[in-house]
């Protein structure tokens, strides 16, 4: 009874810190709360491909496909793209599609789902580098199809991107709006901020909820020994299937969002460098763990901007010699490797795995 008083105490505050923090943020500038509303967008994909390698053990390098697939359903849904190219779908929507968020995303997870189950079904049989290869693969032909749409049927607008795209009202309030409040003003990405918020918490109850469950074991089963797991009469196959369908429906909530959140999507945003930092945030953080996936995905998110800082008063000391675009990376690569030399299972690893590590001093 008394452990469990300071515990919810410790709750609230967390919840009260989160709730004030984009306020406090906005005291300096939008583009600190525009740095937290990313944080959670990608907290959202690193979620979403924690199930399918924390849990499944299933290593996907082609997660940001799924990414791409909910951002433009959700970007051809509630942008005039369609009706100003396809004359049939302007005569049957003369006003436009503009179609609400609450269709277009679940609409976004179901097809990211579908399109999860696709890419797992020819990869069952595989394992290791050899699904990184494939998966990969993947990734890039929806990135190319993407860019290639664009002609001689325009789709997807090629290279070009999609835009404008509709901001999401809920309740009668437009996010993509400033709000008054109290002769204060809320500015849009702390409308945003919030609408994340409530995704992330959603998130991050489903998999807790999922991880404690019979499927979660049974993912944990496949990971550790699949021939094992196999032999006790785990369906494998339809569980893997299971985990890519489920991550993948995370990463397509996130896609609908940040075409929300942006107001234009193009292909540039969904290279094969985010799928490599998104599992990097998985396995920097703790895999399998998901206050350690948390806490991965919002340092490396926040850090290279928070580098920005540091690294933009070295350059003018070297007088351009030091060139901050290389130095940001390069710093944050050195971070990683010494974290992942000191703590070879995360910064905030599951506690079976935490249990085996060398205690310090």
């Amino acid at each position: 009874m008394t452990a469990a008083l300071p515990r919810s105490r410790t709750s609230w505050v967390a919840c009260a810190a989160l709730l004030l923090l984009p306020l406090l943020l906005q005291s300096f500038g939008n583009h600190w709360v525009r740095i937290a509303d990313t944080c959670l967008l990608y907290l959202l994909l690193a979620l979403g491909m924690n199930v399918i390698v924390g849990y499944a053990g299933l290593l996907d390098l082609g997660y940001v496909a799924f990414y791409a697939v909910g951002a433009y359903l959700f970007a051809l849904l509630t942008s005039p793209h369609l009706t100003d190219n396809f004359a049939w779908i302007a005569a049957l929507f003369p006003a436009g599609l503009h179609t609400p968020w609450l269709i277009t995303l679940p609409l976004g997870a179901l097809l990211a789902a579908l399109l999860g189950v696709l890419f797992g079904a020819p990869t069952l049989k595989l394992r290791g580098d050899y699904l990184a290869i494939v998966t990969l693969g993947f990734g890039e032909i929806v990135r190319l199809l993407i860019i290639n749409l664009g002609h001689p049927i325009n789709l997807t607008n090629g290279a070009r991107g999609i835009g404008p795209i509709d901001s999401i009202k809920l309740f009668g309030l437009d996010l993509g709006q400033p709000m008054p409040l109290g002769g204060h003003e809320l500015a849009s990405v702390t409308l945003y901020y919030y609408l994340f918020l409530a995704l992330v918490v959603l998130t991050v109850t489903t998999c807790h909820r999922v991880q404690a469950s019979r499927i979660g074991r049974a993912w944990m089963a496949i990971r550790d020994d699949e021939m094992a797991a196999r032999a006790m009469g785990i369906d494998v196959r339809n569980l893997k299937l299971l985990a890519f369908g489920i991550g993948a429906s995370f990463g397509g909530v996130a896609g609908a969002m940040f075409s929300a959140f942006q107001g234009f999507v193009s292909p540039e945003a969904f290279s094969l460098q985010e799928s490599v930092v998104i599992v990097a945030m998985v396995v920097f953080g703790g895999i399998g763990h998901i206050p350690g996936v948390i806490l991965g995905a919002l340092l490396l998110t926040a850090l290279p901007e928070v580098l920005r800082y540091i690294t933009g008063p070295l350059q003018a000391m070297t007088d351009g010699r030091l060139d901050a675009g290389i130095l940001r990376p390069l710093l944050i690569s050195l971070a990683m490797i010494f974290t992942m030399r000191l703590r070879p299972h995360g910064l905030w690893p599951a506690p079976e795995h935490g249990m085996s590590l060398p205690r310090v001093g």
